[in-house]
């Protein structure tokens, strides 16, 4: 009667016993926020070990419905097969999204990572942890980006909901951390600095006048795309994680 709760306890409790992994003693955190792993300091697999390895991170992926980028190198997956996401039922009709970057994130290819998450008032619908596709000179222009990533989410969205005829709340609300980004969007002004990322600042600032979205900054203790785009220590993942609205109903 609260709502659904999405959980593929099953599946993943598959692969831990098919990668002989049932028994393992779960860590806190699903990567290592001091190690940065490049490709230098992997060891090569045997064509048969590579094989298997592809086929773990195929699963991963479709465990995780996204892409996170260093999963096709490195990392592992969210430390509870019994979690799962509480889509509410009494969440009010309102879009809000919170985007994050790390700069250089990717320490062979020196490109950013973005990361967003959307929800549909306390429900989370869609997120997304990916590679940006070029190079970014400073911070502000790595999370730019992202804004641009989040916003065109947001768009769709928005499209989605007016397809069903659902009413739901306007502008929707997007979260980000960084006050450079924000001044940019809100700045008609384009200048030196930002001349390199004009089509993303065209886009963000067009949606924003459109009154698709606002933009709100946030403190980065409290930015939820933070889970997506870096290896943070246990504490700041636990407090990040518990706001996802996952629910173990299993326990």
């Amino acid at each position: 009667p609260t709502g659904i709760n999405l959980c593929q306890r099953k599946y993943a409790l598959d692969i831990l016993s098919d990668a002989g992994m049932l028994g393992c003693k779960p860590v806190s955190t699903p990567s290592d926020y001091a190690t940065k792993l490049h490709q230098q300091s992997r060891t090569l697999l045997s064509l048969e070990d590579a094989s298997s390895f592809r086929r773990l991170i195929g699963r991963l992926i479709y465990l995780t419905n996204t892409r996170p980028q260093q999963l096709f190198e490195f990392l592992g997956i969210s430390r509870d097969p019994r979690a799962g996401i509480v889509l509410s039922a009494a969440s009010k009709i309102h879009l809000k999204g919170f985007s994050d970057s790390d700069l250089v994130g990717c320490i062979n290819t020196r490109r950013s990572i973005t990361g967003y998450a959307m929800y549909i008032g306390d429900s989370l619908i869609s997120w997304k942890s990916k590679k940006q596709a070029i190079v970014s000179r400073s911070s502000s222009e790595a999370e730019y980006r992202a804004l641009a990533s989040a916003i065109c989410e947001i768009q769709w969205l928005t499209y989605l909901l007016e397809e069903f005829r659902v009413d739901f709340q306007k502008p929707a609300t997007l979260y980000c951390d960084n006050k450079f980004t924000l001044h940019i969007a809100s700045n008609l002004v384009f200048h030196e600095r930002t001349k390199h990322i004009e089509i993303d600042c065209y886009i963000v600032r067009e949606k924003v006048l459109r009154g698709l979205v606002k933009l709100l900054l946030i403190p980065s203790t409290n930015q939820l795309a933070d889970v997506y785009t870096k290896a943070l220590m246990s504490g700041a993942f636990k407090f990040l994680h518990s706001k996802l609205g996952m629910s173990d109903i299993h326990s």
